[in-house]
């Protein structure tokens, strides 16, 4: 491939397309959800298995285009239900669907099974008129099987590829919704983040993603890894629809107990958000660590530059705020938490699955099964690395372990404290970090050769991210997070939008083979 998309000319609608411009469209008549369904599918057609074979999506849902055809016929006769109505929306294989698409996380053992209901976030796309594409490939297991992963790789949909430069690591887990929305493949996809699972990806495919504030968003009916940390939240390729569709996934569900704590905090619609003129006046905490230093000097560069724009747009920049620098990484303690309640919640996850008798296997329903399953056919499972993250889980106590306790504190409670802290005595409307380093070359025998990211502070407290492309180096995308306090999410969007606005650095992939300057 070169430095252009050649496929450009198919499902041209749908390329680089916003919500709002969409919508325009359908209603003055000169598009309909049926056309622009089959514009993105074409274009998955051109780019996942064929072309550049992106390895974004797993599987297309058969009922797609019926469905898009249904939707059309009901806006002529009652107008649209929202502002999704007709919108193509990709899933991450991690969210359940009962649409005779499978939800396998990307593994080989859950095809023998099936969700007992939907996830939530599934139904209140589909009851506000998306169209479910289908589900986007994703690191198998979320990147919870093995320290040792390749990020974008899963047993069924194997290596998802970065649409800038082909080589190079599109990051995970979420891998494949961010792709897909970088490569118009649809017009927005949904996924989820433990710690960096929204936020990575977007920032190296070069699209918006907002990890919202654990309880802002359903977790029900999606495969778990964290109770206390796993949320789910948007990828797009702009904040403006990045906050639409938060606003129709958002809000309390009686299926997770840790929404009933949105209740006055969720936002029925975070378009009122979006001021172009926000970072005037704002106070932004830039933070600082050695740690962000292995992000390379292009990345700093690029970082530089973005708090200049802010500057120019009216920001007041408080630099540098410093934070424990334990507090900035992955840490044992949040390892900890995550092992725990990974046995806990996987383990009922798995309990409720339905079996399927047609399968030629009988799809596990314990950790313990599943570690067997993959061990029975490690020639395609644990072809290229383990499953030690597994093993480790299955061997610790359950959550009323002091053990876990001690960690819960060290890990969430001890984030909570320094974000809170430091934006109320320096008054603070946000912090900003640069997001990751540039994206690393795929290696499947080495794993991920990722240089770390600024993602794990507002994980372990369970604060959101909003993630803004903010440059270009040698072809690869560069990018930065907005962090706030719990339930920060409409100011976050004001700041990001108002970042983009101002500097407009987004840049569509152009489906390299190398990077710049590597000829």
């Amino acid at each position: 491939m070169t430095d252009h998309d050649p496929t450009r000319h198919i499902g041209a609608m749908a390329y680089e397309a916003t919500i709002a411009g969409l919508q325009a469209d359908m209603e003055s008549g000169n598009l309909t959800a049926e056309a622009l369904t089959m514009a993105c599918l074409e274009r998955i057609e051109a780019l996942n298995r064929a072309g550049p074979c992106l390895n974004a999506v797993i599987e297309v849902s058969p009922s797609a285009l019926e469905t898009a055809i249904a939707l059309d016929t009901e806006r002529d006769a009652l107008g649209p239900r929202s502002p999704l109505h007709g919108i193509p929306v990709l899933l991450k294989d991690n969210i359940d669907t009962l649409d005779n698409t499978a939800t396998t996380a990307g593994s080989l053992a859950l095809l023998g099974s099936r969700p007992a209901a939907e996830a939530t976030v599934a139904i209140r796309l589909r009851a506000a008129g998306a169209v479910i594409l289908g589900k986007s490939n994703m690191s198998e297991w979320a990147n919870f099987r093995s320290t040792a992963s390749s990020s974008g790789w899963s047993a069924r949909g194997g290596q998802a590829r970065n649409p800038h430069v082909l080589t190079r690591s599109p990051c995970g887990s979420s891998s494949g919704s961010a792709i897909a929305v970088a490569a118009s493949m649809c017009v927005v996809a949904i996924g989820t983040e433990t710690d960096g699972s929204i936020s990575c990806p977007s920032a190296l495919c070069g699209v918006v993603g907002i990890k919202p504030t654990v309880g802002l968003t359903s977790r029900a009916g999606v495969i778990p890894i964290s109770s206390t940390q796993d949320t789910v939240g948007p990828h797009a390729r702009c904040v403006a629809d990045a906050a639409t569709v938060l606003g129709i996934i958002a809000g309390p569900d009686p299926r997770d107990p840790a929404t009933a704590a949105s209740v006055g905090h969720v936002r029925p619609d975070y378009r009122t958000c979006l001021q172009s003129d926000a970072l005037r006046g704002a106070r932004i905490g830039v933070l600082r660590s050695e740690r962000f230093a292995r992000f390379g000097r292009h990345v700093e560069q690029a970082f530089a530059a973005a708090l200049q724009a802010m500057s120019e747009a009216g920001a007041h920049v408080v630099d540098p705020v410093s934070l424990p620098d334990e507090l900035l990484a992955f840490s044992e303690a949040e390892l900890t938490v995550l092992i725990y309640e990974f046995k806990a919640t996987l383990n009922r996850y798995l309990a409720e699955r339905i079996p399927d008798p047609q399968a030629a296997t009988r799809a596990p329903r314990s950790l313990d099964e599943l570690i067997a399953f993959n061990e029975q056919h490690a020639g395609i499972e644990l072809r290229f690395f383990g499953q030690e993250l597994f093993q480790q889980a299955v061997a610790v106590g359950g959550l009323d372990d002091e053990i876990y306790q001690q960690a819960l504190q060290a890990s969430r409670d001890a984030a909570r404290r320094a974000i809170d802290q430091v934006l109320y005595e320096q008054q603070l409307d946000a912090l900003v970090a640069p997001a990751t380093g540039l994206a690393w070359p795929i290696d499947l025998i080495g794993g991920d050769h990722y240089p770390g990211g600024s993602s794990s502070l507002a994980a372990r407290a369970g604060y959101p991210i909003v993630t803004v492309p903010a440059g270009m180096a040698f072809g690869l995308p560069v990018a930065i997070n907005f962090i706030g306090s719990a339930w920060s999410e409409p100011m976050l969007i004001r700041l990001a939008y108002s970042f983009e606005q101002a500097t407009r650095l987004r840049q569509p992939p152009a489906y390299r083979q190398r990077i710049v300057g590597d000829d």
